[in-house]
């Protein structure tokens, strides 16, 4: 008995050593792992090559081309996203925070009185005013509503939506 004792005592004992010697030799073997991931044995290099070449040649010859046509799709989409803004959403969205309930002096949508002098000032004003903001005596608007990430299209539908609803 006092031999199983003595064996499974330094049996313990070997496998605490290993224990312990794993354990601090860990930032040297992160290093290491570290190490070996980052060199081309683990792919990462040829994950990040190019895929493929551009041929300048054929696409010098055909720049005159390529500018028109890309003209042309660039008029097309924005004519295309302009009118696919709708100018509710975007009041829903970001302006019937001030414009619902008259906040700041904005005026309330619907209101026609409030937006009577500003429908006389035009909707380039009105525009002007909505996207780059404006401080007036009876309230401030910030510029496109303090949303940055309208544009000025969106900005202007809902401008539009607001004073097709206040006349």
């Amino acid at each position: 008995m006092k031999s199983y004792l003595i064996i499974f005592h330094l049996t313990l004992l070997l496998f605490g050593f290993i224990f312990v010697e794993h354990h601090l030799d860990t930032p040297e073997r992160a290093a290491a792992s570290r190490q070996s991931l980052m060199s081309d044995g683990s792919g990462i290099a040829a994950r990040l090559a190019a895929v493929g070449q551009i041929n300048t040649a054929e696409a010098q010859s055909n720049s005159t081309t390529t500018k028109v046509a890309a003209t042309e799709v660039a008029a097309t989409e924005v004519t295309s996203t302009e009118a696919s803004v709708d100018g509710q959403k975007i009041y829903q969205g970001a302006c019937i925070a001030c414009h619902g309930a008259g906040i700041a002096g904005a005026p309330a949508v619907g209101n026609v009185a409030a937006w009577a002098s500003r429908i006389e000032a035009g909707a380039d004003t009105l525009y002007a005013n909505a996207i780059n903001g404006f401080q007036g005596s009876s309230g401030v608007m910030p510029g496109k509503g303090g949303n940055a990430a309208l544009s000025d299209g969106e900005v202007k539908a809902a401008v539009d939506y607001m004073v097709s609803q206040s006349q």
